[in-house]
């Protein structure tokens, strides 16, 4: 943890040096955008390096403390106070929950000024937050709840699930997530994101017209067209397609219609998010997880009776959840290649998505859109080394490059 800790502060310091390097505005954005601009969106970026500084100095002492003194054998052993209520505390299900519980006011207590102070500070100063802080009581509010509804019926099957898996454990418990992803892919955007946001259909007139060509051009199965309300809560602006065989929907924040006043240039950030799944980015992505799952799950059955394990984070029983846990923090020194394989792939397919919407003909309006889009112009000043890490995306500046490359040179 602590050489992950370490490595992942180079990077961060190699980040916030090249974000102090004097910019000066890439030809391709010569004419787009102001300098004075492009210096606010450099000092929102220097604001929020030095602040992630402080927010891994301090999670990295409070998870050492947290191991180092033995707080989840603690939190574990408030078993004691079920028995008090009459509540079973040999139950394994019963004391779980129990734990959770307490790990998730434990999370909420030390997350949370984090969370205020980026959100209604940071994010405030630039003019990116539109969240209020009522907004963000009730979403809080709405996460728990959901927790409390969701957690204790799947938290039991995983239980049940390993203490009858035998030698077919990890079969059963990849079969057991597999669907839960499935089911939970149907539900939330039905059942969950209304919770959040509010989905309204996108009135008739040109750009319905041009987006229902476009997907029935691609024999994309497009049911319904949402606008959502994004724009109380940021400034950022997207699309996205979920759905599944022939009952797709499209999604478009209202940040995104309000910001490209050309209609050509919504229609080309939806002709990115089909060529995701015209190139079944998503399919290739939900494989990829299963078997990185079946893989997890195969090496906590092999350790999971291990007694040194529990032992050694200070626990003198053999939980389920618990030793799921342990296992999970045996493994982080493969956590940093599993991230930046994951962004290496999803950069790649940005790229083609983006190469997609140049063949359709879309290459100057996707390009005019993404300076729009705030989120972009972050990264402008990125060190090579950090952004290969942690970015899902290229910046702004290589896929500019990559939509200006000729035909045969983008393929």
């Amino acid at each position: 943890m602590m050489l992950k800790y370490i490595f992942e502060t180079y990077l961060d310091l190699r980040q916030h040096a090249a974000l102090k390097l004097p910019t000066s505005l890439p030809k391709t954005l010569e004419g787009v955008i102001s300098q004075t601009y492009l210096e606010k969106c450099r000092a929102y970026s220097i604001d929020k390096s030095n602040f992630h500084f402080v927010k891994q100095f301090v999670t990295i002492i409070m998870d050492s403390a947290t191991l180092l003194f033995g707080v989840l054998p603690w939190i574990w052993k408030v078993g004691v106070v079920l028995e008090s209520t009459g509540v079973d505390a040999e139950n394994e299900i019963y004391h779980t929950l129990t734990f959770l519980a307490g790990a998730m006011i434990w999370s909420q207590i030390t997350d949370l000024p984090f969370y205020l102070y980026s959100t209604f500070v940071i994010e405030e100063r630039y003019g990116i937050n539109k969240q209020t802080v009522w907004l963000f009581i009730k979403d809080m509010i709405k996460g728990m709840m959901l927790a409390i509804i969701i957690g204790p019926p799947v938290v039991a099957a995983i239980i049940l699930i390993v203490q009858k898996g035998g030698p077919y454990l990890a079969i059963y418990l990849w079969g057991f997530m597999f669907v839960l992803s499935l089911v939970t892919m149907t539900i939330y955007p039905v059942l969950i994101a209304p919770l959040y946001n509010k989905l309204t259909p996108l009135p008739e007139g040109e750009l319905r017209a041009r987006i229902e060509t476009l997907a029935s051009s691609l024999n994309f199965p497009l049911k319904k067209l949402f606008v959502v309300d994004e724009s109380t809560r940021s400034t950022c602006s997207n699309a996205y397609l979920y759905g599944f065989y022939k009952n797709k929907r499209i999604v478009l924040y209202d940040n995104l219609i309000q910001k490209c006043k050309n209609v050509e240039e919504v229609v080309a950030v939806v002709a990115h998010e089909l060529g995701h799944w015209k190139l079944n980015h998503t399919v290739y992505l939900f494989v990829a997880f299963q078997v990185l799952i079946i893989l997890l799950f195969g090496g906590y059955a092999l350790v999971k009776n291990s007694k040194d394990l529990f032992m050694s984070f200070g626990f003198d029983s053999q939980p389920t959840l618990i030793g799921l846990m342990l296992y999970m923090q045996t493994i982080i020194p493969v956590l940093p290649l599993i991230i930046f394989g994951h962004n290496f792939v999803r950069r790649a397919f940005e790229f083609q998505a983006d190469a997609f919407a140049k063949k359709l003909g879309y290459s100057k309006p996707l390009g005019d859109s993404l300076v729009k889009q705030e989120g972009n112009l972050s990264g402008l000043n990125a060190d090579p080394w950090y952004s290969a890490y942690h970015y899902s995306h290229p910046t702004l500046v290589e896929r500019l490059a990559a939509l200006d490359e000729p035909h045969n040179k983008a393929d």
